[in-house]
């Protein structure tokens, strides 16, 4: 069993989630083995991004990104499947905080207010 450690985008991305959906992630994140980082199963995949080796989870609708360190897992992004921030990440293209705060919906209100 891995210590699981969350980024502040992770644990805010997770906190936003109804209970039961937290729980529901929560279990599945704590299931992965270590067999399964090494060879790779159905719903996890691997590629290497600046020098690290991040691993994806797909749980449903949401995709995990993390970081296996020893005994730890770190959560780098919980991100909502065909998201724009999911395809960014993704395919390896510039990723920022300015793009999780564009495919927030408030973001785009806020750019709609400014209109009137």
């Amino acid at each position: 069993m891995y210590q699981l450690n969350f980024s502040d985008q992770a644990l805010a991305a997770l906190k936003r989630l109804p209970k039961h959906a937290q729980l529901a992630l929560m279990e599945q994140i704590s299931a992965i083995q270590p067999d399964e980082l090494d060879t790779g199963a159905d719903h996890m995949g691997r590629f290497s991004r600046e020098g690290k080796i991040f691993h994806r989870l797909r749980a449903g609708e949401f995709r995990i990104y993390f970081e296996a360190m020893d005994e730890t897992l770190f959560m780098h992004y919980i991100l909502h499947q065909h998201s724009l921030a999911d395809f960014v990440f993704r395919f390896k293209l510039p990723f920022t905080e300015e793009t999780l705060i564009e495919q927030h919906q408030s973001f785009w209100k806020y750019l709609e207010g400014l209109k009137k």
